[in-house]
């Protein structure tokens, strides 16, 4: 949130909530259920109110009798909406959030109740952390871990229950959730682009990474969804063959949305604008029951907070309307995916994107300034970018029906292509009058005009630019965006310090003005990021090719992904920028890999039920139907008349094929999980779950489904394609 917006909402008026219910306007609605500048404004005093927005907008510390206070107001402003509860929620190593509540409610030492609710409650809390996940940062009989208060994230009322967003770290203070670093990169990010930012605007003095997520989605009927154990287990179908009618008609995309769904999504939209969730959009997407909504882009910090709220919001508002909301990254086969595209801009406090061209040729300079070194940090950080998306379920999708693939790679379009390629033609050190003249009025001074016809997209880029902002669409749909935002910020933060101190440098010993200093500066980025560039099919093979003649990584699993975290590189980074030190970084490559592993597991263990209690008891009792039928035929025509009962018999040999060939690849699978579960090594495990038992799930589940073809419709244990891809 901007100061400006804090302020402007702080000066509105205050609305009575019953009120506003019943009008049911989006605007009056909307955050009636935050504690945001405007509930500031009505329930602190002047100091409480200047202290908080002190710790916002310049990270200031808290003083103990001001949290006093504004632990009273929330109380008093929780209350009064109903809320009974407080709980601190984070954002564990589990890539979802946590919570744990507490009444407002205590006995005082005679015995009467009342209400209470302090600032050491705000503050911190210590919640048991020995069932999260730590990397090994602490042992499990060493439970102690903290919560602590975010100010620049409002609580809310959920429900009942007053939520404050929290950092969680551990008794020595090493961060055990996704907030703390995402934090640091954010505060990394404000000061390294401040810093140049202000080399074209001294007003600038502050600079916040924005976001604006894509959530795409599955909408299943929660009765069907119940009947599918690997849908319940795992998100995902791990078994089913495809619909006769899939999406290969493109009447799903943009189409009207089905009633039950659209009612889903007006109680979503209601709950989500009380809750502050600015949710702009909602449209069906390209495959049968999946939907997309977006909101009005926000401070990174906020949108991921309110991401991971929504995510846990749509599941409630699912179940109250019978639906099961799936954000599986590949929750059906042969159908597109869900993405989570991460759209990120950086903006100054004085109004401005940095990422958007401007009507002056020293406004595009800066464009250009920030759109240059967001491709050279990428270019210098791929695989560790590539990292950030990186999980086992995403895996299934990365590569197919319009997801990127995995191979980083940057699509800014053939027009700032050709303007990139005339500025790295610009001659070195001092320029002309002619020469400044020419590159800020036709070069530079063009760019508005350029960008107006630069509509193309490329959907198998994994990082585009689209118009006045950079799209990373390979973030998958279950993804905490925190992860990739840590990741991206970081990596441009570092990228703009080391811009600065070399432009800085030029000036200095060169005696070079700002601007020729400047365009000496990205003229050699863009020379030397231009293997990143490509505006292609991502999904060719001459592009497989190509990018490994670039030297781009191509990591095409999770645990290859993995590996890139702990580089001496990648250690480095993190620790020059202050994001993480080697003890954290090294946690989350244990974290990620114990969950790459848990999760492949997981399915495996699901394929073995599937397989042994429905699928092959299923074929053998349809296949004992038409043994009887072919003996039928036999007693009443004889064996004279058996080619009547020559189409039972094929079906009988096709089916007992495929079940011999399911129960030796299921007992070849189950036989490599126990290999691999004897593995003590992480990185070793991992790697064994990926290539020794994974592969044979696409054995194991062509069989289930060329049964699934076989077997009598009404013999079939599993609720099909056809009846859980269409929503009534």
């Amino acid at each position: 949130m901007s100061k400006q917006r804090f302020d402007a909402i702080s000066q509105s008026s205050g609305r009575d909530r019953i009120t506003v219910a019943e009008k049911g306007r989006r605007s009056e609605l909307f955050a009636i259920n935050v504690f945001n500048g405007e509930r500031m404004l009505q329930y602190l005093t002047k100091d409480a109110l200047e202290s908080v927005k002190g710790a916002i907008f310049s990270g200031s510390k808290i003083d103990r009798k001001i949290a006093d206070q504004v632990a009273e107001a929330m109380k008093a402003w929780a209350i009064s909406i109903g809320a009974t509860h407080y709980t601190h929620w984070f954002q564990p190593l589990t890539g979802s959030t946590a919570e744990k509540h507490d009444a407002f409610f205590d006995l005082l030492p005679d015995g009467k109740a009342l209400e209470k609710f302090g600032g050491g409650q705000l503050v911190q809390q210590e919640p048991d952390a020995s069932s999260f996940p730590s990397g090994g940062i602490r042992n499990t009989f060493e439970a102690r871990g903290y919560t602590a208060w975010d100010p620049t994230s409002p609580a809310f009322v959920y429900d009942t229950t007053l939520c404050i967003p929290t950092i969680f770290v551990s008794y020595t203070g090493e961060a055990l959730d996704n907030k703390a670093p995402l934090l640091r990169a954010l505060h990394a990010m404000d000061e390294a682009a401040t810093g140049v930012a202000k080399y074209f605007d001294k007003n600038v003095s502050k600079v916040s990474a924005t976001l604006g997520w894509e959530q795409e989605y599955f909408l299943v009927d929660k009765a069907l969804a119940h009947s599918r154990q690997d849908v319940l287990m795992t998100g995902r179908t791990l078994i089913g063959h495809s619909a006769a009618k899939g999406q290969q008609l493109d009447d799903h995309y943009f189409g009207v949305i089905p009633q039950r769904a659209i009612s889903f999504m007006k109680d979503l939209e209601k709950e989500c604008t009380q809750l502050g969730i600015p949710v702009k959009t909602r449209h069906n997407e390209v495959a049968p029951n999946q939907f997309e909504l977006a909101p009005v882009f926000e401070e990174a910090n906020l949108a991921v907070d309110h991401n991971l709220l929504l995510m846990d919001v749509m599941e409630k508002i699912a179940d109250k309307h019978h639906f099961k909301v799936l954000f599986h990254e590949k929750p059906f086969a042969g159908i597109n995916g869900s993405g989570k595209h991460n759209n990120w801009s950086l903006s100054t406090d004085t109004g401005v994107n940095l990422l958007s061209p401007g009507s002056t040729p020293m406004k595009n300079l800066q464009f250009l300034t920030f759109f240059v070194n967001t491709i050279k940090a990428v270019d210098s950080y791929e695989e560790l970018l590539r990292y950030s998306i990186a999980s086992a379920s995403n895996d299934h999708r990365l590569g197919a029906n319009e997801a990127p693939p995995a191979i980083l790679s940057i699509f800014i379009g053939k027009q700032l292509s050709d303007v990139l390629d005339e500025l790295e033609g610009v001659s070195q050190g001092k320029l002309s009058p002619e020469e400044k003249t020419e590159l800020k009025l036709n070069v530079v001074g063009k760019i508005p005009e350029i960008l107006l016809d630069n509509t193309d997209r490329n959907r198998t880029s994994p990082f585009a630019f689209t118009g006045n902002k950079f799209e990373m669409r390979g973030v998958g749909s279950k993804t905490n965006c925190a992860k990739p935002m840590t990741v991206l910020n970081t990596i441009v933060a570092k990228q703009l310090l080391a811009f600065k101190k070399e432009v800085d440098a030029l000036i200095d010993t060169k005696n070079l003005k700002k601007d020729e200093a400047v365009f000496n500066i990205l003229r050699e980025y863009i020379k030397t990021s231009k293997r990143i560039r490509f505006d292609g099919d991502g999904y060719s093979a001459e592009w497989q090719k190509e990018a490994k003649r670039r030297k781009l990584s191509n990591n095409r699993t999770t645990p290859e992904a993995l590996q890139v975290l702990t580089s001496k590189k990648s250690l480095e980074l993190f620790k020059s920028m202050g994001v993480m030190s080697e003890t954290e970084v090294r946690a989350r490559l244990e974290v990620e890999l114990k969950a790459y592993i848990l999760h492949i597991q997981i399915e495996g263990r699901v394929f073995n039920d599937l397989v042994y209690s429905q699928v092959i008891p299923s074929a053998i009792g349809y296949q004992n139907k038409l043994i009887k039928n072919v003996l039928g035929m036999k007693e009443i025509y004889g064996a004279a008349h058996m080619p009547f009962s020559n189409g039972p018999l094929s079906i009988i040999e096709q089916i007992a094929e495929h079940i011999a060939a399911l129960k030796k690849k299921t007992d070849a699978m189950t036989d490599a999980r126990k290999k691999a579960n004897k593995l003590m090594d992480t990185h070793k495990k991992a790697f064994a779950y990926c290539e020794n038992v994974k592969p044979y799930f696409d054995e194991i589940r062509m069989h289930c489904d060329k049964l699934e073809q076989l077997v009598d419709n009404q013999s079939w244990p599993l609720t099909k394609y056809r009846e859980l891809l269409f929503v009534k």
